[in-house]
């Protein structure tokens, strides 16, 4: 589990669990995916990659 820790320090105490990150060249952003049923959950507006969460190869 995934915890924020301290207030301000700007990273999280271990990593998010049952995710994973793709980064998408056409639209030039970062995805986020569900390990266990491979659904794509969510999209970064910014173009940065998701904190915590390890990208696919």
């Amino acid at each position: 589990m995934a915890t924020n820790g301290k207030t301000g320090d700007g990273h999280r105490n271990g990593a998010v669990r049952q995710r994973s990150q793709a980064y998408n060249p056409v639209t030039e952003t970062w995805t986020k995916r569900d390990t266990t049923t491979g659904r794509f959950m969510d999209g970064k507006a910014d173009g940065t990659p998701f904190k915590g969460v390890r990208k696919e190869k």
